[in-house]
């Protein structure tokens, strides 16, 4: 099956329009992930848990939510506004601001297509200095979940399953080495013509996952009833095949078959 090509509008403008609503009717993470399936990918940077959701996504049919390409969003909206990106406040005050569509793999910020400028080096970073701030992460929280449209969605992410969608209808934690992680990042950018070093990747992997570890909104952790899958030298359609199962037996469970 295709995933859904149908652009999701998940930006601050939507969910200011919705925001008293929603208020008002107290809803909650259940309601929200209650209007379609969700099934959660989360895990460290280079795990190569965008690639399986994607994958999935399609297998499926369903919508697919890269939730790490809505802070590299919000941090190039901070950079070309010259907001500072250790201003919690600020870029909560931005993130209700800009207009952000999800279009498959694409992403547009306010009508532009930025899918190519937020998968540099410098965009990873910055995404992981934004998104320590409780603000950043309250005002994304909004985005992430009106992404759970019909017929269902993939959400790929570091606190999908922990905080976002806690009720999903699986949770898969994507794991790898350092190493490994780095080696595989190191390719992709050469892959692209991009300058990049490995021993700086793995240093800037090791530096990020402590910080993603420690934060206290929202830290990096295997979410409850979480199932562990480490990528660490496998395949990627082996770790595909081994999610895909691990799907399939959960929508099989959940009609009652």
């Amino acid at each position: 099956m295709k995933q859904p090509t149908q652009p999701v509008d998940v930006s601050g403008a939507k969910q200011n329009a919705n925001h008293d609503a929603e208020h008002e009717a107290g809803l909650d993470a259940a309601s929200v992930t209650g209007a379609a399936p969700v099934i959660t990918i989360d895990g460290p940077s280079g795990t190569g848990k965008g690639t399986i959701a994607g994958l999935l996504a399609a297998h499926l049919g369903w919508h697919l939510l890269d939730s790490g390409a809505l802070y590299r969003t919000l941090a190039l909206a901070a950079r070309r506004r010259d907001v500072d990106l250790d201003a919690g406040p600020e870029l909560g005050r931005l993130a209700a601001q800009v207009r952000v569509q999800l279009e498959g793999e694409r992403v547009r910020l306010d009508g532009e297509d930025v899918s190519a400028a937020i998968r540099t080096a410098e965009a990873g970073v910055d995404a992981s200095r934004v998104a320590v701030h409780p603000d950043v992460r309250a005002a994304l929280l909004g985005w992430q979940r009106d992404a759970a449209v019909a017929p269902g969605l993939v959400a790929d992410g570091r606190d999908m399953g922990s905080r976002v969608f806690p009720d999903a209808l699986l949770k898969i934690y994507l794991d790898a080495s350092p190493e490994e992680r780095a080696q595989r990042r190191y390719k992709q950018l050469k892959d692209k013509g991009m300058d990049a070093n490995l021993r700086d990747l793995v240093q800037e992997l090791r530096v990020r996952d402590q910080r993603d570890r420690e934060r206290s909104e929202s830290p990096l952790q295997v979410p409850i009833a979480g199932i562990v899958v480490d990528s660490t030298s496998k395949s990627i359609d082996e770790v595909f095949l081994q999610v895909r199962d691990l799907a399939e037996a959960a929508l099989d469970s959940a009609a009652g078959l």
